[in-house]
Formats: structure tokens, sequence, C-alpha cells
């Protein structure tokens, strides 16, 4: 996602907004990249092409990923997938701007984190990778590490998006549900306003209050456009908030856990264990 190809003659198009990248780290067969793309419903999508074999975690915002593996909304703890080659583009229909955390890889480097014979063996056949229970931890230190902690060196994190991204894609349906284009909008408005406003409502009736929708029909199409439940989708995106400020701030625990939209410690320390496989006090002091 970080390097990719573009026609020149949309450079000129002043509908165009190209995303910016900073490069973090690099090694032998992976980089890391900081892209911040500040596109919105008034700039028109073009056709990308992945250099190389890409996993880019989204930390902030929304859009539209179209490849040949399909179609899907990508969201704050989500995990984009792309294959060398392959053609792409991305969409603000809906909202303005996101920012993600890149990691391009050569395909020898993949083949051999997967361990897969064969150069160029690897590929995905879904474009994303929800925001669910088994890449959470992954996308906790992935945005750690944008958010400048460094206990992880890039090269060991990088073999971990890899591998890790590849086992868990191997696992999803490539199938999912549509939604009609009002739909999405709501639904769209009602994720960016999770991610972004602390005094968003939290429960199921207040979330389809605010897309004007049913709970049953929200319900049915927040998950079928996310991949998670409206619930998860609140729990996590907390949890995540959590883990980035235990790993990069000195503050205690219960205030990161009451400022983070959690009642008790207690009610934290469960959710944070189930969501990580430890504690917070054992999250933050390991490396």
């Amino acid at each position: 996602m970080a390097k990719i190809a573009v026609n020149p003659e949309h450079a000129e198009d002043a509908r165009i907004s190209t995303p910016r990248s900073r490069e973090l780290a690099s090694g032998h067969g992976w980089t890391v990249y900081d892209v911040v793309c500040e596109a919105g419903p008034q700039n028109r999508p073009f056709e990308e092409q992945h250099s190389r074999p890409a996993v880019a975690i989204v930390i902030s915002g929304s859009f539209q990923y179209r490849s040949s593996t399909g179609c899907e909304m990508m969201t704050p703890g989500s995990l984009l997938l792309g294959n060398a080659g392959d053609c792409f583009c991305c969409g603000h229909e809906h909202g303005t701007g996101d920012r993600c955390i890149s990691f391009a890889f050569t395909s020898e480097f993949l083949d051999r984190v997967v361990e897969i014979a064969g150069p160029g063996r690897t590929r995905f056949h879904v474009p994303r990778i929800p925001p669910i229970r088994a890449a959470a931890p992954l996308v906790a230190r992935a945005s750690a590490f944008l958010a400048g902690d460094r206990c992880v060196p890039g090269e060991e994190l990088s073999v971990q998006v890899a591998a890790q991204a590849a086992e868990i894609a191997r696992a999803i349906d490539p199938r999912n549900a549509r939604a009609d284009a009002s739909t999405l909008w709501r639904v769209t408005r009602v994720i960016r306003m999770i991610d972004n406003d602390r005094n968003a409502p939290q429960d199921l009736d207040g979330l389809a209050r605010v897309a004007r929708l049913s709970p049953y029909h929200f319900l049915r199409t927040f998950e079928g456009i996310t991949g998670t439940t409206p619930h998860q989708y609140v729990l996590r995106a907390r949890l995540r908030r959590a883990a980035i400020r235990l790993k990069t701030e000195s503050a205690k625990i219960l205030d990161i856990a009451l400022d983070c939209g959690f009642g008790d410690i207690s009610n934290f320390n469960r959710a944070f264990r189930t969501e990580f496989g430890m504690s917070p006090r054992r999250y933050r002091s390991t490396v």
C-alpha cells in the first residue's frame, strides 16, 4: 500500500488526493510505513497497484477497499491485504481521511515467513481481516509501534504481521453482506463516531438511533460491513486505545481504564485478559 503505481495523468487531477507515506523502519525483505490519506467524498478514487505483498493495519478513519479479491469496508483495527501486482482502489465516499501502518514485503520474505515452498506462492484470497479478537494483539503491537514504542523491533513485528495475517486470512470466508449506498453511509457515520467521540452511545439501541435504522437491521448490516457486532467493535476500540496507552504512557492503569470508558477496574481487567490473554499490568511490562 505504501509503494504504488499511479497513472501520471491522475496526479494532475485536482479531485485526486494521494496518500502520504513515511518510512518507519526497513530491513531485508520488509519495510514499514506510516501512511496518511486525507481524501474525502469530494475526491475521485483512482486505481493503484500493489508493487509488493502488503498488510496495512488501519489505525483511524475508514474507507472502501476494492481489489481483485473483493470489496470491503476498512475500519480501525482491520487489516488490509494486498497481493503483488494486484490493482486496487480506495474510496472515501462516506468520510474523510484515514491512517494506516503499512507493511510491505518481498514475495521471498513472505513465502519464507509463511513457510510455503516456491517463489510467489503466498497470496491472500480475501481483501481484509476484520477487527476480530484473533488479530487484536497484533493490531495493538503495531499501533504502539506507530506511536513510538520500539520494545518490539521492526523486523520481529514484520514477521509477526506477515505470519499471523496469512494464518488468520486462511480461515476467513470470502462471502460477505452487501449494503446499499444509503445504509453504508449511515453505518460508516456510526463507525467514525465510535472511534472519535467518547460520548457516543455504547448500546445497540442508541447506535441504531444514530444510524436511523431499526436495531435488528443495524445489527445485521453492521456485522456484515465490519465483520463484527457493534458491541464487539465498541469494546475492541476501547481495549485497543487502552493497550496503546499502556505501552506509551506512564499513567496509572486505573486512570487509563476509566478514561477509556470502563466503569471499574475489575471489568477492565477481565475484558483485557479475555482480549489479549494477559493482565494489563503484565501486558505493560512485556517486551
